[in-house]
């Protein structure tokens, strides 16, 4: 794969039109909504919603009657499915692979966090910035998860996802964590990360960073043996300030300008005042730039490693690494993804060239 592939790579709506089936969006929930907006701004028509059977119980989404996939397929028998949802889970997976067998099956890539899908024009239009990103990236296996990621999100095909698929322990050992850290957790959720980073190194000190009061409850709870570790129940931004914030559900919960809860929202500068830091994990649902601005006089100060997520809005894997590259030169970089449906756990992880 070359960027002179890509260039000739049909769109995700070409694809569709190609295939001249009917349309079925697999999934409900906010995923479903946002890949129907999806196929109305390209003027394709729905036909109908289908779930997992678990999910069947006669309900109706958007104005359509909820299937089973066996319902869909005795009334249309042969059509294209829209993967509206994500999953890392096996079977899952498995699930989709094997429907994917019987019906063209796309993943169109809307955002995760905000407005504005991923389009093969607006990639082109960014095309000497994406060049340049790969240009960045430290090693072969890097490079090719940025252009298979790239293949995916220009043609919506799950097979260009798959060939990148990394697996790597999380945190990965790229980042070579080891004894003496201070940690920042930015995006603590129920505290899996948290514990992940403790269990991979000799840590000397952890701050956890959670908005959702649930997660960050359920996060002190999880985390209640682990030494020297603080918790804090703030969102991850430039600046101290409060913030409307959609508490949502699980990992959907986000900083939203029209949301209705207040919640306070700190930077990582002033949580730590002028004090050491050697990782900083960023996985904060959309607010990755605005986070890496308040980390701005940490990151030049002490070079802390990094790991940024790079997936909850089209274009991060290519806005982020920009970002950072700006703010301090001298980072070694690698892009890896993790496996999941559809390209979510995109990670870029950085560290500083002494």
């Amino acid at each position: 794969m070359t960027f002179d592939d890509l260039k000739k790579l049909p769109s995700c709506e070409e694809e569709i039109a190609a295939v001249e089936r009917p349309v079925y969006i697999y999934g409900m929930g906010n995923g479903g909504e946002k890949v129907l907006g999806w196929c109305a701004e390209r003027g394709i028509e729905v036909r109908g919603v289908f779930a997992s059977d678990g999910f069947v119980r006669g309900q109706s989404f958007c104005g359509y009657e909820v299937m089973s996939l066996g319902q869909a397929e005795e009334k249309d028998g042969a059509f294209t499915v829209l993967l509206a949802f994500g999953t890392d889970l096996e079977d899952v997976m498995a699930n989709i692979d094997d429907i994917e067998k019987k019906h063209p099956l796309f993943a169109p890539d809307v955002p995760v966090v905000g407005e504005g899908s991923f389009t093969k024009a607006g990639f082109l239009e960014r095309l000497a910035e994406a060049e340049k990103v790969y240009s960045l990236l430290a090693d072969e296996q890097s490079r090719q998860v940025f252009l298979g990621l790239t293949a995916y999100k220009i043609t919506g095909k799950l097979s260009y996802l798959r060939e990148v698929f990394t697996d790597e322990q999380k945190p990965s050992p790229l980042l070579g964590l080891g004894g003496g850290e201070v940690c920042v957790d930015l995006g603590a959720y129920n505290g899996d990360t948290v514990l992940q980073t403790a269990a991979a190194c000799g840590y000397k000190k952890i701050y956890a960073l959670e908005p959702e009061k649930r997660n960050f409850q359920k996060c002190v709870r999880n985390c209640a043996e682990l030494d020297n570790t603080e918790f804090i129940n703030a969102a991850a931004w430039s600046h101290d300030t409060v913030l409307n914030f959609d508490g949502g559900s699980g990992r959907q919960a986000k900083l939203d300008g029209k949301g209705r809860i207040l919640t306070a929202a700190r930077s990582v500068d002033s949580v730590l005042n002028g004090r050491e830091c050697t990782y900083i994990k960023y996985d904060v649902e959309g607010a990755d730039i605005p986070a890496l601005k308040g980390s701005a006089e940490t990151i030049r100060r002490y070079r802390p490693k990094l790991c940024c997520a790079l997936y909850h809005r089209c274009y991060d894997y290519i806005d982020i690494p920009l970002f950072i590259e700006k703010l301090q030169g001298g980072y070694t970089m690698y892009m890896r993804q993790q496996r999941y449906y559809p390209a979510w756990e995109t990670e870029l992880l950085l560290v500083y060239d002494d």
